[in-house]
Formats: C-alpha cells, sequence, structure tokens
C-alpha cells in the first residue's frame, strides 16, 4: 500500500491518464477496470512514483495497454527484445520505397519511440524491485548498445551509397568504425538518465570506393556526426542519449575520429592521469571481440595499466575528488547521491584507486564492473571483506536512490528532491513509508562510504606552515598586516613596488562594487585573493598587472562562479597573471569575455595551436548541437569560438612559444575556418528559404557556385588580432535561371541575398559581440558595387574599369573557401589580369603617387619645433616613408611589372614568399631580399608587440632608437628608390 499522503497524486495521475488518453487512443478507464487486483496494485505503485511513465503511456496507448495487461511489462528485457522492438519501429525508415532524404529523420522517430518503450519497461521492473539494480543499469546499457550498432549500420548503408565502402590503404580491407563506451556505459552500469561518453576510432587511413570519393577520415567523421545527430538531437519525440565525446584525444579540440596509429601516438606521448581513469571502463561497444577490437585494447591498456605500482594515482583521484567538492561546494550538491560526500562518486574513486595503482600487475583488476572488482579486492586481500560488503551494499542503495529520482520526470540529476512529495515518492521507491526514515538509512551508508574513501583516498591536510602562510596573504589582502609581522612577512617575500601594490589593492578592497557583494560572494572572493596576491607578489611588473587583473575581477564579482574557478584551478590562476602581465590586449580581452577563463584551465591546449583541418572538426562539433534554425546560437558558438581561438594565440605569441609568422597564419587559417561555416550556413538558410539555384538545364544545383576572396592581410596571411576582412563575393552561377523554390529567386539575387546574410552573421553585435569586421570596399565599384558580382562582372570591371592600386590589391588576394569550380575561375582572371601587359614608366608613376597621397593622408613623419629640449619626431611605422607599405608596394609592383614574363610570382599572395620569388628569379639580389624580408618582420613582430600592448604604431624617437628605425628605414628607401624611381 501507498502513504496516505500519496493518494491525491495517484489520482491526479488517474485523471491526467484519462484526459490525456482520449487524444491518443487509451481507454484507461477500461483498461484499469480489465487488470487484476495485483497487476492494479503494481500499476498504482509504478504510476505513482513516476510522472514519466504516466506521460508516455499514451504516447504508445496499443503497445502499452497489451503490455500492462498481459503482464509483459514485468518480464525481464533482453537486448533480443529491445533489437526486435527497433525492427518493428523502424519499418517505413527501411522501407525499400522510402526515399534516402526521408530515412534518417524516420530513423531518428524509431530510435526516439524505442527509448520510451524501454524506459517504460525498464522503470517499471525497477520499481516494483522485480529487477536487480544492476539488471536495470544493464537493460539500460543495453538499449544504448543496440541504439548505436545498428545507427552505424544504418547511416553507414546510407553512407556508402554515395561515398562507398572505407578501405584501408595498406590493408585494402574495409574499415569499421569502432565506438568505445567509456565510463558507465562501458561497464554496463548507465543510469535512467546517464549521458553516453563514447570515443570514435577507425584501423587505418585511405579513401572511400565509390562514386563520390572521400578520404576515410572525412568519411567516418561524417558517420561520427550523424551518429551523435541520431542519439543526442531532441525531437517532437525526445531525444535516445545526451551524447558527450569531450573524453576523445584532446577534448573539444581533438579531430571527431582518430586511426589507431594516431591513437596510439597521442595516449603514449600526451594522455593524462585523468583519461587513465576514464579508459578503465572503456569497452568497444561495436564487437569487442574481434580482432580490430582487440588491437585496439591492446593499443590502450599500456596507457590505463602500468607495468609498475602506481601509487601516483592516488594524488591524481585526491585532485579529481577535491575538483568535484569545489563543484559541489559551488553548486551546492551536497544531497547528491552521486557527487556529495559518502556518494556513488567517491565508491568509483576507492575501487579506481586499486585498478589504477595495481592494475598493471594484477590483470583480475582490469575488470570494468564495480561489483565484480569489490569482490576482487575482498578475496585477494586487498581490502577487508567487511569494507567491501559495505561498500557494496551502499554502493547499491545509491543507485537505487539515483534511479528512484531519475525516473520521477526523466531528468538528468541526482539531487535528492526538496518538496515534501517527491521526498516521498523516493522514500517510497526504496521500500520506506516516511522520508525521515529513508535519510536515516541513507545517511548510514554514506558514513560508511566517507571513512573507507578517507582511509583508502582522501587527500592530505596542509600542514601548519602552509595553513600560517595563507592566513599572512589573507592579512595581507584584508590589510591587517601590520608592525613585526608586516615587516618579516615583507622580507620573506620581497615585492617590486609593494607600497603602490597594496595602495591598488585597497581602493579595489574599499570600491562600491565589493562593498555590494553579497556574503557568499566575498567568501569566494576571500578565498581567492591569498593566491592571487601569492602568484602576484613575485612578478617582475606586480603593479601593472595588478592594474590589468583588477578590471577582469570587477566584471566578475556578480558571476563568482569564475572566482570559485581560478580558486579551484592554481595553474588556471597562475597562466592568467602571466598572461595579464604580458600584454594589456589580452588583459582586457579575457575581462570583456569571461568565459574564456575556462581556456585557462589547460596550458597543454592553451599554448598548443591546432591544425586548420582540427578547427574546423571542433567548429562542426561545436554547431553539431546546436538545432539548425537556431541562427542566434549558431552565432553565438561562432563568437566564443572565435575568440577562444584568439586568446590561445596571444598566449603563444607572449609567452614566445610561437614565431610572428606561425601566430599570423594560424589567425588567418581561423578566419578561413569560421568563412567556410559561415557560407555553408548561409547557404543552407537560403535554399531553405528560395530553394536551389538551376543550371542552364533546370537541374538544381546541390552545392554553391560561390567562391570568397580575402584582401589585404587575410590575403596575404598576415591577420593580426584586431584586423578586419577584406573581402569581395563572387558567384559564377547560370544567369537568367530562377531557383526551384516555392519563392522562386533569380539566382544573381540569390547569391546577393547569401552574401547578405553572411555579412549579417559576421557582423551582428549579440552577447560575444561580431564575428569579424568586414570591409567590402575592394569589390567592382566599391561601396556602390553589388554585395556579390558574377565571375562575368568581376572580369570585365577588372579589364576595362579598374585602377592600378586595384590591381595592387589582387596581387594580394586569393579565394578562402568556396566551390573549387568558382575558385578555379576567379583565378584564371586573377592571372590573366595580373599577367597583361603593362607600360612601366606609367606603372611606375601610379603606384608612387597612390603611394605620396597614403603618406600625405595617413603618416605622420614631420620635424617638430624644439620644445623643451626634445626633438618631437615621430614616425609610424606603417604609413611613413620606409615602412610597412612601402614594402607592400615594392612587392606589388614587382608582381604587376614581371609576372608575364614570371609567371611563378602568381604563386603565392604573402610578402615573404613573393620576395623569395623575386630573388629566385634574379628580379632582385638575394641579399636584398632578405634583408627586406628581415626588415618586414621587424617591422609586423613590432606591430603585434604594440597591438597585444594597445599601442599605436607612431613611434617616438626613443623606441626609434632602441628598434634602429633610422637604419632599416634607409634600406627600404633604398630599394623603393632602386626599383621605384
Amino acid at each position: 500500500m501507498l502513504p496516505h499522503a500519496l493518494t491525491e497524486l495517484w489520482q491526479n495521475q488517474q485523471t491526467q491518464l484519462t484526459d490525456i488518453g482520449e487524444r491518443f487512443g487509451l481507454d484507461w478507464p477500461a483498461l484499469w477496470d480489465g487488470l487484476s487486483e495485483a497487476q492494479q496494485r503494481h500499476t498504482q505503485k509504478v504510476l505513482t512514483l513516476s510522472s514519466f511513465v504516466v506521460d508516455s503511456l499514451p504516447k504508445d496507448a496499443t503497445f502499452f495497454a497489451n503490455a500492462i495487461s498481459n503482464d509483459d511489462i514485468c518480464q525481464p528485457l533482453s537486448r533480443a527484445q529491445i533489437s526486435a522492438w527497433l525492427d518493428e519501429l523502424a519499418t517505413e525508415a527501411n522501407g525499400e520505397d522510402t526515399p534516402n532524404s526521408k530515412k534518417e529523420e524516420l530513423w531518428h522517430t524509431a530510435l526516439r519511440k524505442l527509448r520510451r518503450r524501454a524506459m517504460v519497461h525498464i522503470i517499471w521492473r525497477d520499481q516494483l524491485r522485480l529487477a536487480s539494480t544492476m539488471e536495470t543499469t544493464r537493460a539500460l546499457s543495453d538499449l544504448a548498445d543496440e541504439c548505436v550498432s545498428r545507427s552505424i549500420a544504418f547511416i553507414g548503408e546510407l553512407l556508402q551509397q554515395r561515398h562507398g565502402a572505407p578501405m584501408g590503404k595498406a590493408s585494402k580491407q574495409e574499415q569499421p568504425l569502432l565506438v568505445l563506451g567509456m565510463g558507465k556505459l562501458g561497464a554496463y552500469e548507465l543510469n535512467l538518465s546517464s549521458d553516453i561518453d563514447l570515443i570514435f576510432t577507425y584501423p587505418e587511413g585511405g579513401d572511400t570506393q565509390g562514386p563520390k570519393v572521400i578520404t576515410n577520415q572525412e568519411y567516418f567523421i561524417k558517420l561520427g556526426q550523424k551518429l551523435i545527430l541520431a542519439l543526442d538531437k531532441t525531437t517532437i519525440d525526445g531525444f535516445v542519449f545526451r551524447t558527450d565525446m569531450r573524453l576523445r584525444p584532446y577534448g573539444q579540440s581533438g579531430p571527431l575520429v582518430m586511426n589507431f596509429a594516431s591513437m596510439e601516438e597521442y595516449y603514449q606521448d600526451q594522455g593524462r592521469d585523468w583519461e587513465r581513469y576514464a579508459m578503465v571502463k572503456a569497452r568497444v561497444m561495436t564487437g569487442e571481440n574481434n580482432d580490430h577490437a582487440q588491437e585496439l585494447l591492446k593499443i590502450l591498456r599500456p596507457f590505463t595499466y602500468r607495468a609498475y605500482i602506481d601509487f601516483s594515482a592516488f594524488e591524481s583521484l585526491r585532485s579529481m575528488k577535491a575538483m568535484i567538492n569545489a563543484e559541489v561546494r559551488r553548486r551546492g550538491l551536497e544531497m547528491n547521491v552521486k557527487l556529495g560526500p559518502g556518494g556513488i562518486r567517491e565508491v568509483e574513486f576507492i575501487v579506481q584507486a586499486f585498478q589504477l595503482i595495481r592494475g598493471g600487475q594484477d590483470e583480475q583488476l582490469q575488470t570494468r564492473e564495480l561489483l565484480k572488482i569489490l569482490d576482487i579486492l575482498s578475496g585477494d586481500g586487498y581490502l577487508p571483506a567487511s569494507a567491501c560488503d559495505e561498500l557494496k551494499q551502499a554502493y547499491l542503495f545509491l543507485r537505487d536512490s539515483e534511479h528512484a529520482i531519475q525516473a520521477l520526470n526523466d531528468e538528468q540529476t541526482q539531487q535528492l528532491p526538496e518538496d515534501d512529495i517527491n521526498q516521498l515518492r523516493v522514500a517510497c521507491s526504496l521500500g520506506f513509508d516516511h522520508w525521515d526514515d529513508y535519510v536515516v538509512a541513507l545517511n548510514q551508508h554514506r558514513d560508511k562510504v566517507k571513512f573507507h574513501f578517507a582511509q583508502i583516498v582522501a587527500a592530505e591536510e596542509d600542514d601548519e606552515a602552509a595553513q600560517q602562510e595563507e592566513h599572512s596573504w589573507l592579512d595581507l589582502w584584508h590589510d591587517e598586516l601590520h608592525g613585526t609581522a608586516e615587516e618579516e612577512f615583507l622580507q620573506q617575500h620581497p615585492c617590486v613596488n609593494s607600497d603602490a601594490v597594496r595602495q591598488r589593492l585597497t581602493k579595489f578592497r574599499d570600491s562600491k562594487a565589493v562593498a555590494m557583494m553579497q556574503q557568499i560572494g566575498r567568501e569566494r572572493l576571500d578565498a581567492l585573493m591569498p593566491l592571487l596576491l601569492k602568484e602576484l607578489w613575485s612578478h617582475k611588473n606586480p603593479v601593472d598587472t595588478l592594474e590589468r587583473v583588477i578590471p577582469l575581477l570587477e566584471a566578475v564579482l556578480r558571476r563568482t562562479a569564475y572566482l570559485v574557478l581560478l580558486k579551484e584551478n592554481p595553474q588556471a590562476l597562475c597562466q592568467l597573471i602571466k598572461l595579464c602581465g604580458a600584454s594589456v590586449w589580452v588583459a582586457e580581452y579575457i575581462t570583456k569575455t569571461p568565459l574564456l577563463l575556462d581556456e585557462l584551465l589547460n596550458p597543454a591546449s592553451l599554448y598548443r595551436l591546432p591544425e586548420k583541418k582540427e578547427l574546423a572538426e571542433e567548429l562542426d562539433l561545436r554547431l553539431l548541437r546546436i538545432d539548425e534554425d537556431d541562427l542566434e546560437q549558431q552565432m553565438e558558438q561562432l563568437r566564443q569560438f572565435v575568440r577562444a581561438h584568439k586568446l590561445r594565440a596571444a598566449a603563444c605569441e607572449v609567452m614566445d612559444a610561437l614565431p610572428l609568422m606561425k601566430v599570423s597564419d594560424y589567425l588567418t587559417y581561423l578566419a578561413e575556418v569560421v568563412l567556410n561555416k559561415v557560407m555553408w550556413l548561409s547557404w543552407q538558410q537560403m535554399v531553405a528559404k528560395y530553394g536551389y539555384p538551376t543550371n542552364a538545364d533546370k537541374e538544381a544545383v546541390t552545392e554553391p557556385e560561390f567562391a570568397v576572396i580575402g584582401y589585404g592581410k587575410v590575403g596575404g596571411l598576415e591577420l593580426s588580432y584586431s584586423s578586419d576582412l577584406d573581402l569581395v563575393f563572387l558567384h559564377n552561377s547560370t544567369p537568367n535561371r530562377y531557383t526551384n523554390g516555392d519563392r522562386s529567386q533569380d539566382n544573381g539575387v540569390f547569391y546577393t541575398r547569401m552574401g547578405q546574410r553572411m555579412i549579417h552573421i559576421m557582423t551582428t553585435q549579440t552577447r560575444s559581440g561580431d564575428l569579424y569586421e568586414v570591409d567590402m570596399r575592394l569589390r567592382p565599384s566599391g561601396n556602390s558595387g553589388m554585395i556579390v558580382a558574377s565571375m562575368k562582372a568581376f572580369d570585365e570591371y577588372q579589364q576595362n574599369h579598374a585602377w592600378t592600386w586595384e590591381h595592387q590589391a589582387l596581387v594580394r588576394a586569393r579565394a578562402l573557401c568556396g566551390h573549387d569550380n568558382t575558385i578555379g575561375e576567379y583565378q584564371s582572371i586573377r592571372e590573366k589580369i595580373l599577367t597583361q601587359p603593362r607600360e612601366d614608366d606609367t606603372l611606375k608613376k601610379d603606384v608612387r603617387e597612390m603611394r605620396q597621397k597614403m603618406r600625405d593622408h595617413l603618416g605622420v613623419e614631420k620635424k617638430g619645433e624644439e620644445k623643451d629640449g626634445k626633438n618631437t619626431e615621430k614616425y609610424h611605422l606603417k604609413q611613413d616613408k620606409g615602412g610597412i607599405v612601402d614594402i607592400e608596394f615594392i612587392v606589388q609592383y614587382g608582381v604587376l611589372a614581371n609576372c608575364k614574363a614570371h609567371t611563378s610570382l602568381l604563386t603565392y599572395t604573402d610578402n615573404m614568399r613573393i620576395l623569395d620569388g623575386f630573388s629566385e628569379s634574379g628580379l632582385m639580389d638575394k641579399q636584398d631580399a632578405e634583408k627586406l624580408q628581415q626588415i618586414y618582420l621587424n617591422y609586423r613582430a613590432e606591430s603585434h608587440r604594440r597591438a597585444l600592448q594597445k599601442e599605436k604604431l607612431v613611434l617616438d624617437l626613443v623606441a626609434q632608437q632602441q628598434l634602429n628605425i633610422a637604419e632599416q628605414k634607409a634600406e627600404v628607401i633604398r630599394l623603393w628608390d632602386q626599383w621605384l624611381a
């Protein structure tokens, strides 16, 4: 019998089923009346304890009515039964007459209906205690395995119709996708609302053998993306499993899929301790006993289990537990049966400590299932039998509690409810008539877990000296360090200009913003400041660094989770002080977007810039989880992506981890990846609205006949942190043809609107600002020209109307993204225009006149009057005579004057390689070319340095002398006169 307090809830559930059932064809009163007394008692209990089941029954009315009436719902759920249900539900998706364009959508629907059936069945048996705890977790894991393996087969069949099978380059054998199930999924221990952690891999590289050949990497990325979509996307029918890919090599910044060789290299060279922890339960979900799976596990095993007894695992687990404790405190999760004190996670940590420490020597401990390992620990004497028994009973009680919480509303939570009704529902699920009785039993189990965890894994306390030092830093923050204590402290911890630091500290501490903080926020600030001051105190420039850090602190005083992040992650705090001390720009950049503090958590990734392909894969994955119709979120994700990677580039530059040219290349690749994504997003939105453009045969053109041309810095691979993008949009669609949608548009109008949409996506101000500033003035006819020009119009303009300076700009212009045919046509036009005959004197005159106009308008080099005995001469590093632009004009003139005879000069658009071309073709003395290259690099390095310090490019005499500007300027002027006099 249910407690009387739940009677009203049961009546409400019946009313809901009666009302909603009418709409879905479920005659609930008739079904109820037809049940036996025992069936009614069981049904009443389940429906009272799970609102999710109540909501689900009408949505598959006939099936559930039969299952309840026949008691099928009380029978164990096998993998074979799950598979049979999916066969039934996916009949239409697998139908021969179903068009491919509809199959994936129908498959998604079938999976979600399957989940509903299976979840109701599993909850039914779990709530009635017909299933053991581990039978419940096994059934949930079987459901995940079936959905993953069947989806791979289904999606793979569709992909192979287009691309053919992926074949190994060396083996000549078809290559499978192997999916590693991590964590609870790997151990067949899923809970009712688990997400699933996956890693994708395949044996070897190669190409597909089909109509449209792509690499195996590209094939498996497509397969992986579609698999994630099939499982994770929320539709009208719900979702299947929340899918998390962050455990893969390199995390979110890593490629979605890697081959075995790359996996082995990563885990040998870069695998981290927490990844060992994650690998303990890893399982190949797609055929664990086949040769490929065994080969993969052989690769992973040496990383996970060390050949020696590895006591360092204790420290890793302590560190992880400390991070979890911090999260518990930050989010108030003390009553969380998983993460709270004495919770599920502590039992897991105890078990995995022994696995990681001794698993390399004792292969029994390489078992995945937690309860089996506890038996091994007891049987082999690693732990007393009584301790293992207490941990086992606590684990089962906690897992049952977890399921009871999640069964309420199918929510991904382990937090005990706070309202009386739901507390009583959880208690009843565990066999208690009163909440207080349940809490007593819960606390008994948690206390036992806490005790054993403290004995085995718990972190050591700081020694007395460390605690005393922390108190001293806190006193310094509170301005409570005086007299002898102050003198001794400052002697032990010398600081450059400590008085100025303390004055600025006082101003911040006494500010209105700090005074207005709530108590919990002030406590978090007080916890952080001693650590921050300790890090800052020994910095070579503490005053300026503090001046840059304080605006960031002020920006997050109302979002104190960031204070906790810095306090709980000393490495992140250390990186923040280093970067803010090195660059004004970085400090302001993080202050404007505090979300970037997350990037500081892992110095290894902060100072590693991914390749262009990895960038594209990361961006694809970021956007994969956003609804394709949610443009606002897509735009926000694009901005966050760009900001995160600009910060990484700046970090590498200010810490001298990468040279200037590598940083510029990276910033340029970042822009290219983002532009390509913006182009495709815009194309998809335009096609959805207007249909596809058509060709002369009235056939749909299903890929954009479009190209984005980059001029200036982005064209020359010289982007800086605040560079705008000089762009021209071109299309080569069939003229006088129209799109095939209901709202048909002329092809040219379609592409113009697509270009406008691209500009909108890039320049609209969202919460994170704009994506890039875009300058379209270099398009044909400038501001009065079409946003998107046809290739024919571009060609005609360049031949008949363009000024010499526009041809100079074309020297640095290159296609950044677009259709191969469109790009090829652009390149042909560029070559034709740049190689056309030119009268040399006229060309020199045009170049000189344009350069002089720029100097007159933008330069600052003028002799000022003596003032207080000081010369006021200034020099603009970019615009004045002998500066950056002079070098660029020499290069542009050299290409225009000589590329007809030396077409190799058209290969590159960056100044450094064009200067190499001058030298190799004999147009410029090799020594002169190398000098010009070095001066250009020196100038650009100073430009970047000043950008990172928010300084202008105007140099005073002192700076000119320090940088040896006079000598370098004279060399540029000499070559200018030699080439353009």
